[in-house]
């Protein structure tokens, strides 16, 4: 699939799911549109806010410039993984990329998942831990040897092989996106691993790329609370009986 100009959609769809980002959500945006507005392809950015308690759907609504940023919402906060799999499932791009809000990967590091997808990948996914990824400000020790933990735990029971899961920043084919996250059900932080674990169990090509990174404060991660909690979900995901005969789970919106 070209990455040239499409008339009738948006060649990139980006999804920023966003939960009380009134104090950086605006910079995100600005930062987008203008790195897009300088692409020779047409992208739309969807900001899904997640129940948010401040003012960021004011924020998005006044700051966004034209009508490449749209704004989705509900009432109730029900997770990332929900706010994530709410978007990518009306994304219109032939490429469906998710960003976290903080922009700890830069979007311009979208370019180097778009060449593993030119190159025959159909899923494309950031990381901090891979020869030639820049960790240009690191977490705390101990989120940091937490997250090494947990990896092995991924690792050992969903998908192996992938070094990072939890980098907040993935590229998908359409079909692909469509196919994985119409079939996801974990709307907590370890969506990324049912993501992942789907694809894999679809058969899509799975790409691991490596990134410039740097923590940003303000995560909405507990360690200690979110820690057991995707532990938890590990055993979940290795128990569900998901559907993987029909391919045909396009527009499911939750």
């Amino acid at each position: 699939m070209s990455l040239e100009q499409n008339m009738e959609a948006p060649t990139l769809s980006v999804v920023v799911p966003a939960y009380n980002e009134e104090a950086r959500i605006g910079a995100t945006l600005e930062r987008m549109c203008a790195y897009f507005a300088a692409q020779p392809y047409s992208a739309e950015i969807l900001v899904v806010d997640d129940g948010s308690k401040d003012r960021t759907r004011e924020v998005v609504a006044q700051s966004r410039p034209g009508s490449s940023v749209k704004l989705l919402h509900y009432d109730a906060n029900r997770g990332k993984g929900y706010a994530v799999r709410y978007g990518i499932l009306q994304a219109a791009g032939d490429f469906v990329l998710f960003s976290d809000a903080d922009l700890a990967t830069p979007i311009e590091e979208v370019e180097h998942l778009m060449e593993a997808i030119r190159a025959g990948a159909e899923v494309a996914i950031g990381s901090r831990d891979l020869p030639g990824s820049k960790l240009e400000k690191r977490q705390n020790l101990i989120r940091e040897l937490g997250g090494k933990l947990f990896n092995r735990c991924v690792q050992a029971m969903a998908v192996p092989g992938i070094h990072d899961t939890q980098c907040g920043f993935k590229l998908f084919t359409r079909s692909a996106a469509q196919n994985i996250f119409g079939r996801c059900r974990i709307d907590n932080f370890s969506f990324d691993v049912e993501a992942l674990y789907l694809g894999r169990q679809l058969g899509y090509d799975i790409a691991e790329v490596p990134v410039r990174w740097a923590h940003q404060p303000g995560s909405k991660v507990r360690f200690v609370r979110d820690a057991i909690r995707m532990l938890k979900t590990l055993w979940r995901i290795r128990a569900t009986d998901y559907e993987l005969k029909s391919a045909d789970c396009k527009r499911l919106v939750p």
